[in-house]
């Protein structure tokens, strides 16, 4: 088997992976670049998008942008598959922003031919077998995949971490699924940031409990397809006695969760007393009336906010004090960042909480993953350090270091 990383050695965004045997080609992942960074062209791919497509696959491990963004430029030959909520997410996603982006509108069209895969069993393509696991991400419906081709076997991890809600299964789903593999393709954001305190989704949640109840008017700026997030919000709000309110979007992407054939069935992804409420959007705007006023007055509210324009008329016209919260990486409000957001800077203002969690792994929960699965060799991917990554785990494992375009040829020990 040989694996080529054609972007994804030294970057987080824009991964692209492909793993090929027999003259079969099976491709992980096609995005493009994370917001701040300048971007560059999609990478032209020999058996992905131009050249004989007969045998070519892609995998999609979970619908971030920089993980889907360029899959309109996927030539119908080639097979596309993603898990089944991701997929409806995805869609959901893309219609939502065909009104405003082309680039999405062409995303949306191609993925109605795109197929799906049920987590935990095999599913082949050419020479290949593939069996997709779900993992922990701040995506929801993520994957990571064994790929075995001949006597070789690999794990492809995708974006994934241990702290989420979901996060302390996946030393049980690879001890059922996974077993022991000859090598590991590993993502390594946090490799650069490895001192910091990673909290877990549930001590978030707690935190946003004592802070909705602590105050009336709270307004969450968070990603709408944070999936965990989301409902964790909610949650928060249900236990603090606020009512909840979220747009038609955002309501229609928690209703896909709360119909997911395996997690759907947690009560985290299920309604409780009162579901969330969607505002009433009329003539362009966010309609807030006298009697809306007077409920959230008495009752205070949890609004999911965007960082808009319309957001901020709305939140104007709500009485009260409101406390704001950032849920997303801080980054985006750091004006030395690339990723700098100013209009959600500006939506924020001066005065607001910082409660968030990262959405990838952190070393120890790594290092725990590599010695379950014992591979003969790690190829980092996904990270902005890959010196950084091989000089934390070359005393106890190979790591493969590679560049953009090249490839290694994994054999089988004699």
């Amino acid at each position: 088997m040989t694996i080529k990383i054609h972007r994804g050695t030294d970057q987080i965004g824009g991964c692209v992976t492909e793993y090929e045997y027999g003259g079969w080609h099976l491709f992980l992942d096609y995005g493009e670049q994370l917001p701040g960074v300048e971007p560059s062209e999609p990478v032209e791919v020999e058996g992905l998008t131009k050249g004989d497509l007969s045998k070519s696959a892609l995998l999609i491990t979970h619908y971030h942008g920089d993980h889907t963004g360029y899959i309109h430029l996927i030539p119908e030959a080639v097979p596309v598959y993603m898990g089944e909520v991701a997929l409806k997410i995805q869609k959901e996603y893309s219609k939502h922003l065909s009104g405003v982006l082309a680039k999405q509108k062409k995303n949306f069209e191609r993925l109605q031919k795109a197929k799906t895969f049920t987590p935990g069993k095999v599913f082949k393509f050419g020479d290949f077998s593939i069996i997709p696991v779900t993992v922990d991400h701040s995506a929801f419906d993520a994957y990571a995949f064994k790929i075995v081709a001949g006597e070789m076997s690999v794990f492809h991890t995708g974006d994934f971490r241990t702290h989420g809600f979901r996060g302390g299964k996946l030393p049980k789903v690879v001890d059922k699924y996974i077993g022991k593999v000859d090598y590991v393709v590993c993502e390594g954001t946090n490799v650069s940031r490895q001192d910091t305190c990673i909290m877990t989704e549930s001590e978030l949640q707690q935190q946003f409990i004592k802070q909705f109840k602590q105050h009336k008017g709270n307004v969450v700026y968070v990603s709408s397809t944070n999936i965990d997030r989301l409902f964790s919000v909610y949650q928060a709000a249900l236990r603090a006695k606020r009512p909840f309110y979220v747009d038609a979007y955002q309501k229609r992407i928690m209703d896909i969760a709360t119909k997911d054939p395996i997690w759907g069935k947690s009560e985290l992804y299920q309604y409780g007393e009162y579901e969330p409420v969607e505002l009433i959007y009329k003539s362009g705007k966010f309609e807030v009336n006298e009697k809306y006023k007077d409920f959230v007055s008495s009752q205070g509210y949890v609004l999911i906010a965007r960082a808009n324009v319309k957001y901020s008329e709305l939140i104007e016209q709500i009485p009260g004090d409101k406390m704001r919260y950032l849920s997303m990486w801080e980054g985006y409000v750091d004006s030395d960042n690339p990723a700098y957001n100013e209009r959600l800077v500006n939506a924020l203002g001066e005065d607001y909480i910082t409660l968030h969690t990262s959405g990838h792994c952190d070393m120890e929960s790594l290092r725990f993953l590599f010695c379950q699965l014992s591979p003969r060799g790690i190829i980092p991917i996904h990270t902005n350090d890959p010196e950084k990554f091989e000089q934390t785990f070359r005393d106890e494992w190979n790591v493969i270091r590679l560049h953009d375009g090249q490839s290694v040829n994994l054999v089988t020990e004699s």
